[in-house]
């Protein structure tokens, strides 16, 4: 597993989460903020070049 890196869509924090490129190459999950706890509609798209493209969006907005 590899770790990647988004800023919250709320308070604008960097947090962490970890890439699993057996739960396919695209993923879509809710990830609490570490600082203000809000959650985080996470996108993630793994590239045929193993490149890890992800998106974070208020979780009402999507």
């Amino acid at each position: 597993m590899r770790r990647v890196t988004y800023s919250c869509a709320f308070c604008g924090e960097d947090n962490e989460v970890f890439v699993d490129p057996s739960g396919g190459r695209r993923q879509v999950f809710t990830e609490d903020c570490t600082v203000c706890c809000r959650p985080n509609l996470i996108t993630l798209t793994i590239e045929d070049d193993g490149e890890v493209l992800l998106d974070a969006a208020q979780e009402y907005e999507a």
